[in-house]
């Protein structure tokens, strides 16, 4: 089992930046321990609910609570899988559609594992973590993102 890591905020204030997620990944090409890199990126989209097309997420989040739930997932990743490092960020405020909202990135000895971790990673942040979504449609009438 890894040493447990100090709690951190995974929040990021709007849209996770592909400059953002490569100087993220970039500072792991000097780990020679390192075999394989596995990154989700959720990104905004543009759904037709109802006739009205989203435009953007506003996302809220009780922020200490999912901080919290973040690093329990955390934690429980690194003793379920042989993980060198991971990364999550997840937005808040608006983020537009075709922008990035949640960035989670791992790292192991072995490829199977990255695969595994973050799909493990990722079901268990859409399960258990208090972040909300309120779509915001073309016509800027809006209603609460449901979880999926």
């Amino acid at each position: 089992m890894k040493d447990k890591k100090p709690m951190k905020s995974v929040f990021k204030a709007g849209a996770i930046t592909s400059e953002f997620i490569g100087n993220s990944i970039y500072k792991h090409q000097t780990k020679t321990s390192i075999g394989a890199h596995n990154i989700f990126l959720g990104q905004v989209r543009a759904d037709d609910i109802k006739g009205k097309t989203v435009s953007a997420i506003e996302y809220t989040a009780y922020e200490d609570m999912a901080n919290q739930k973040f690093h329990e997932v955390r934690e429980s990743a690194f003793e379920k899988f042989d993980l060198t490092c991971m990364h999550i960020y997840h937005s808040l405020g608006t983020v537009k559609a075709g922008e990035i909202c949640l960035f989670v990135f791992v790292s192991s000895p072995r490829r199977k594992v990255v695969f595994e971790a973050l799909e493990f990673i990722v079901e268990a942040i859409k399960a258990d973590v208090p972040v909300f979504g309120k779509e915001i449609f073309e016509d800027e009438s809006h209603q609460w993102k449901l979880n999926s």
